[in-house]
C-alpha cells in the first residue's frame, strides 16, 4: 500500500491499484481529499480500530441509470404513492440512520465517527446528498451518496418500512438523470442493486465517467 502524505492529495495510479485490497493508507477525511479520491475511482473503508484505509475496487458493479429495471410490484408501489420523494432534505438523518444499521457477520458498522463527520462536512460543500422516502411526513427510507462528475457513487441505504429505501433510489435516481447524471456506482455487487439492472464493469469504463 502507498502510504498518503498529510500535505498531498495524490492517490497512485487508479489503473495500477491491486483489484481487491486497500491500494492507499492514511492521510485525512477533508472534502478535498474525498473529492479527489472519487475522481480517481478511490472510496474510504475501514473499520473504527483500522486506518484510514482508500480502496479502488475492479471490477466495479454500477447502475447505468438510462437501463433502470423496475420491476411489477415496485412499480405498483410507486403507482400507489404511498410515499413522497424528497431530494437532499435530511442528509444528516439518513447517513446516522444508515450507521446505526448493523452490517456483517460482527453486527458492526463501517460508517464510522470519523465518516460520519466527514461525509456531513462533504454535504454542506454540496457533494454528498440524500434520497429520500417519505410517508405521513416521517422519513422511512434513504439513500445517500456523493456527486462526482455524471456519477451518483451510493454509499449506503436504509428502510424502515418495506420497499422504502427502494422507492427513494429509483426516484432519486430518476431525478439525478434529469440533472444530467448517467450511472450509479455501488461499488460492490448487491441483489438489489442487480435487480434494477446493475452489472460489473471494468474500473477503466468508470474512471472517464467520474473527471
Amino acid at each position: 500500500m502507498v502510504l498518503l502524505l498529510p500535505d498531498s492529495l495524490d492517490f497512485p495510479n487508479p489503473l495500477e491499484a491491486p483489484d481487491d485490497a486497500p491500494a492507499a493508507v492514511g492521510g485525512d477525511l477533508s472534502v478535498a481529499r474525498l473529492m479527489a479520491a472519487y475522481r480517481l475511482t478511490y472510496f474510504p473503508w475501514f473499520s473504527a480500530d483500522e486506518p484510514i484505509l482508500w480502496w479502488s475496487l475492479n471490477p466495479r458493479f454500477v447502475l447505468p441509470i438510462n437501463e433502470l429495471h423496475i420491476g411489477r410490484s415496485l412499480q405498483k408501489v410507486i403507482r400507489r404513492g404511498l410515499f413522497e420523494f424528497r431530494f437532499n432534505t435530511a442528509f444528516d438523518t439518513v447517513i446516522e440512520i444508515c450507521a446505526s444499521v448493523p452490517r456483517g457477520e460482527d453486527n458492526g458498522t463501517w460508517i464510522t465517527d470519523s465518516m460520519l463527520t466527514a461525509y456531513k462536512k462533504l454535504h454542506r460543500a454540496g457533494q454528498a446528498v440524500s434520497l429520500e422516502c417519505w410517508q405521513n411526513n416521517t422519513l422511512v427510507g434513504g439513500v445517500y451518496g456523493v456527486l462526482c462528475g455524471r456519477v451518483f457513487c451510493g454509499e449506503s441505504m436504509f428502510t424502515l418500512v418495506p420497499n422504502a429505501s427502494k422507492v427513494a433510489l429509483v426516484l432519486g435516481l430518476q431525478y439525478l438523470a434529469q440533472q444530467g447524471f448517467v450511472l450509479m456506482d455501488s461499488q460492490m455487487e448487491s441483489d438489489h442493486i442487480a435487480a434494477l439492472g446493475g452489472r460489473f464493469v471494468e474500473r477503466a469504463v468508470l474512471l472517464p465517467l467520474l473527471r
